[in-house]
């Protein structure tokens, strides 16, 4: 279904049981709602949760933002590196307030907040701007955006920023196949045949590089969040892989280590994606910890 919110259009999927505590899901950079694998919504649905998921800005079948341009993201990190003005198309407080939007356009008054990569950034934002709203926050795969923090793996960078071989469907099949695989989870790789499958849906349900470009860009240019994490008040679970080569292990110790009393939870083996071993390393420590936060 699609709704407005914050201005725009989003697109998102709602479990529905409104008797029930509602879980709400950030998807990370590029990324649609129909990566969160079945496994991890069917456990949280078993559990008793109503799960709501959605399409970020620039996303999916969200609304895109394609007369903003495309940044130069090698000379807009070098600005932002540098301190001069970078001013992104929209912000990840914009993209909290979408997703604050999608609770209020579905008339919820509280939610556990977890977000994945970008959207555990986004998850942070929202705790920061509505905490009444929040009955707890988890941030998956994700980073406070402090400075000091290790920069992704060299190789994975590039893919990151690289462009397809050919401009066409298959090429940005092909390409994203390349990156997932580059920082999928060393101990549990994810099957070819399938792994193509799953991107082959992903990529003709939406394609939109510019999208990701710009959200890259919001990302960038969030540079204050850090400092500002000790104001989170929210109960707060951090998952993060050990083997992450994208957001490294350190950006999710960081993070925990920024928000009073917050949980971290270290998975062995794990990258930056969510083959089924995982999703049950990580649905075995945030169900218990949900249950502990009505």
């Amino acid at each position: 279904m699609r709704i407005a919110a914050n201005r725009i259009e989003i697109e998102l999927d709602d479990s529905g049981e409104t008797d029930r505590p509602v879980v709400l899901l950030i998807m990370g950079m590029g990324m649609q709602l129909i990566a969160w694998p079945p496994g991890f919504v069917r456990a949280l649905r078993n559990a008793g949760f109503r799960v709501i998921r959605f399409d970020n800005r620039d996303a999916g079948l969200s609304t895109h933002f394609e007369q903003a341009g495309v940044p130069n993201l090698l000379w807009q990190g070098f600005r932002t590196h540098f301190g001069f003005p970078s001013k992104p198309a929209y912000s990840l407080q914009d993209m909290a307030l979408d997703a604050l939007g999608v609770l209020d356009a579905l008339h919820v008054p509280r939610a556990h907040v977890l977000g994945m990569s970008m959207g555990g950034m986004i998850a942070q934002r929202l705790a920061l701007q509505a905490p009444h709203r929040l009955a707890s926050l988890c941030s998956i795969m994700s980073s406070s955006g402090a400075p000091h923090l290790p920069m992704p793996d060299a190789k994975v960078m590039q893919l990151l920023l690289g462009k397809p071989d050919q401009a066409d469907v298959q090429g940005a099949i092909e390409h994203t196949m390349k990156f997932l695989t580059a920082v999928a989870s060393p101990l549990y790789p994810t099957d070819a045949g399938l792994l193509k499958t799953m991107v082959t849906i992903s990529v003709e349900r939406s394609y939109r590089p510019g999208g990701i470009a710009r959200q890259m860009h919001a990302v960038m240019t969030d540079t204050d969040r850090a400092s500002m994490l000790h104001q989170i008040t929210a109960p707060t679970l951090v998952i993060h892989g050990k083997a992450d080569p994208l957001v490294p292990y350190a950006c999710g110790e960081d993070t925990a280590q920024r928000i009073a009393g917050a949980r971290m939870v270290g998975v062995e083996g794990m990258g930056h994606d969510l083959p089924p071993p995982v999703v049950q390393s990580i649905i075995d420590a945030l169900i218990p910890f949900l249950h502990e936060h009505p």
